[in-house]
């Protein structure tokens, strides 16, 4: 397990790496009025120059990301160019953090109440009214454009339940909203993945064994089929649950809620470069902090899984 551990943290050091380094380098090919912002118009041309040389951008690329990785190393992101002139980037990403964090563990918690449940009901009926409800509504939520239900979320449900359009941190109903939004997809997911995996646990031999042996179809259904369906979906809980703290781009810039999604949109709008890197990184770091988690709680739910070298391993 250490081994594998090790091995995993040296792959993902190696993919920050490269992620890094190509966004950095394709954000030194924008033009460099992003650099400059408002103040741009009030410098000569001259003044410019010398402003940009004192950023380091006339330096060569090479130089440029080997002062950024070696400021990164000491925990230094840089600082805001245009969205907060001079504060450091760290302090902005914190600020925005916590909202992220909030409402991705909020989505995260109703999506499994709501998804779970769901997906294990549908596979128990499989066939009848309830599962053909449900797959209607993976249907609609995998097909139809997220951004075209969140709108008509915003607009109607707003209207119908007398509930906030936009996110106030004083009133706890304006949480609702983008809330059941960020959790619509996780839900549907949760949802077809349960109930794909338990249809399979049905099916096979030992199921069928054990009905032949008298036992009781609440016995097989939850000590034997709902613990070994949810064993593939462990892979997958923790990385949902990073990638969603991260935030949703769109629906924090549409119910105007300051998290780091909207940060990002704010960003490169402004073109600050510091800001977009550091959200990269952070973004970048959780995923594949996710999927490495998604790997070992995998092997913890289900003990005939090794991580390692072997025949019979992950």
């Amino acid at each position: 397990m250490l081994k594998y551990i090790a091995k995993r943290f040296a792959q993902s050091i190696l993919t920050l790496f490269i992620i890094i380094t190509i966004v950095f380098s394709l954000l030194r090919l924008m033009p460099d009025e992003g650099y400059l912002g408002a103040a741009a118009e009030k410098m000569s041309p001259e003044q410019q120059e010398i402003y940009l040389t004192n950023l380091g951008l006339r330096d060569p690329l090479l130089v440029q990301l080997k002062n950024f990785y070696v400021d990164l190393i000491q925990g230094d992101l840089g600082k805001s160019i245009t969205y907060r002139t001079d504060v450091p980037v760290l302090d902005i990403i914190q600020d925005k953090m916590m909202y992220s964090i909030l409402f991705g563990l909020g989505a995260v918690a109703l999506s499994l109440l709501v998804g779970v449940p769901l997906g294990i009901l549908m596979a128990q009926f499989k066939g009848r009214w309830l599962d053909r409800l449900g797959t209607g509504y993976i249907v609609i939520v995998v097909a139809v454009p997220a951004m075209v239900y969140f709108l008509m979320i915003q607009m109607y449900i707003s209207e119908w339940f007398n509930l906030p359009m936009l996110f106030d941190e004083y009133n706890a109903r304006s949480f609702i909203l983008p809330l059941i939004c960020l959790a619509l997809g996780p839900i549907a997911s949760y949802a077809m993945w349960m109930r794909r995996y338990m249809v399979d646990e049905l099916n096979k031999d030992y199921i069928k064994l054990a009905r032949a042996k008298g036992v009781t179809e609440r016995t097989i259904m939850f000590r034997h089929v709902m613990r070994n369906a949810f064993i593939p979906m462990a892979q997958y809980l923790p990385a949902t649950i990073l990638f969603t703290i991260t935030g949703s781009i769109y629906i924090e810039s549409l119910f105007s809620i300051p998290g780091m999604g909207g940060l990002l949109v704010d960003a490169i709008q402004r073109q600050d470069n510091n800001v977009v890197q550091g959200l990269v990184l952070v973004f970048s770091s959780l995923g594949i902090i996710g999927l490495i988690l998604g790997d070992l709680l995998m092997a913890i739910v289900d003990p005939r899984i090794k991580l390692g070298k072997g025949d019979s391993v992950r």
